[in-house]
């Protein structure tokens, strides 16, 4: 049976990425001097919210999400931000792996909206590991799994999701809408003779405040 020791070394805003994405760093080391032939790696990352703490501003922010800070006790937990699949190729004794993380900004995703509220620190992450080993049995190759238990935490930097996000949506985000809530704003922006869809937007904001709703 393989002992296999997980661990992140690093995770950074992949630059050349076609869609955002982070890069984990991941050394894997094997502890009984088996030699691996391949590994069919599977990832779920998730992120564990109460393990860092949260100023005024991202407590306001969190709100949505965990409801008010007295009720954190009972709605702080760990969620799953992704899940995510690599092959690790043949090594023995250590080796390391890149792991891509697709990133969305949709704010109807749970992780999005949780690192949008935070400011500065760390995000606490959990790396839990499964998938199948190949290895060299004694009658040809053999094949096992991924013991369940393998799993790394990393604290990985606000920044960097910034970084990410910044370089691909500078200075905007997105929100999904339904097809004919949509086509609503279209219409209500034609009307208006409004050249963009934050004018869309603004117009309707100052309509509402017009009327005494503050937004």
């Amino acid at each position: 049976m393989n002992d296999f020791a997980f661990s992140v070394l690093d995770v950074v805003a992949e630059p050349y990425a076609a869609a955002p994405q982070l890069t984990a760093r991941l050394r894997i080391e094997e502890r009984t001097g088996r030699r691996i032939h391949a590994i069919a790696l599977h990832c779920q990352v998730r992120i564990e919210p109460q393990r860092r703490h949260y100023d005024e501003a991202e407590q306001s922010g969190l709100v949505a999400l965990f409801g008010g800070r007295d009720r954190w006790t009972d709605t702080l937990k760990p969620f799953q931000w992704m899940s995510c699949d690599t092959t690790v190729q043949g090594f023995s004794g250590a080796t390391e792996v890149d792991l891509a993380l697709p990133c969305t900004y949709d704010f109807d995703v749970t992780g999005s909206r949780y690192l949008h509220a935070l400011g500065e620190g760390s995000v606490p992450l959990a790396l839990m590991f499964s998938g199948t080993v190949f290895t060299r049995g004694s009658k040809g190759f053999g094949v096992e799994q991924v013991p369940w238990g393998c799993e790394a935490r990393h604290p990985m930097p606000v920044e960097v999701w910034r970084r990410m996000v910044a370089a691909h949506y500078p200075n905007t985000g997105w929100i999904r809408l339904d097809h004919e809530v949509l086509a609503r704003f279209a219409d209500f922006r034609a009307r208006r003779g409004l050249i963009s869809w934050d004018e869309t937007v603004q117009a309707l904001l100052a309509e509402h405040e017009h009327d005494g709703v503050v937004l």
